[in-house]
């Protein structure tokens, strides 16, 4: 993933999603703003339900050239021709999921709010590292991801860092220097008009 000036918006899926509704829903969100990756970041481990979401969202997401990542399922990711996976574990799956998905997939890692497994993540071979929640949320044990963490990765780290987790308008204001990507989810889903509360937080970049 190319990490320009601006940060670029990784969008999260919700952890359940209605097959009759969301790639409607997705499709709208996608022609509204130039999103850079989807994570399908669903709830359950039943392969079916898992499998038939991944399918509607990849042929959204395909259809308008982004790349759609997987979280955890690193198996499912290349058996449905997804883009790459996202891990929740830091650093511990890195390697492995490298090792099984080859080169050109995208490998990213969540690290919460810590800098050496960031780090170690890095040595491994994301492709980027997120930290997490910058806001009020349920993400991670609720420690929040302060800016100096982002200030000092952007400066010292060449791997690029995604900020998630409960983001706000002010937060996207003051984390869009040191940030590439903002990690969009239950911020917009929780709106009956996902694109229009998409645009508002995004009104917020400098």
């Amino acid at each position: 993933m190319d990490t320009p000036e601006q940060p670029q918006i990784y969008l999260i899926t919700p952890p359940t999603v209605a097959l009759s509704t969301f790639p409607d829903q997705l499709a709208r969100v996608l022609d509204c703003a130039d999103i850079a990756c989807i994570r399908l970041a669903l709830a359950g481990n039943d392969e079916d339900t898992i499998s038939r979401s991944a399918d509607a969202c990849r042929e959204v997401a395909h259809a308008r050239d982004v790349a759609l990542v997987i979280s955890n399922h690193v198996l499912l990711a290349q058996k449905l021709g997804l883009d790459g996976v996202h891990l929740d574990d830091a650093a511990r799956s890195v390697r492995a999921a490298r090792k099984e998905l080859g080169p050109d997939a995208i490998v990213g890692s969540f690290c919460g709010t810590s800098s050496h497994d960031g780090m170690t993540a890095g040595e491994a071979g994301v492709d980027y590292v997120a930290f997490g929640p910058v806001g009020k949320s349920s993400l991670g044990d609720g420690t929040l991801a302060e800016k100096d963490l982002f200030q000092w990765w952007s400066e010292m780290i060449e791997v690029p860092v995604v900020a998630e987790g409960g983001l706000t308008p002010e937060l996207i204001r003051d984390l869009s220097p040191c940030t590439d990507f903002f990690g969009i989810g239950d911020e917009i889903w929780s709106s009956d008009d996902p694109s229009g509360a998409l645009n508002t937080l995004l009104a917020n970049m400098p």
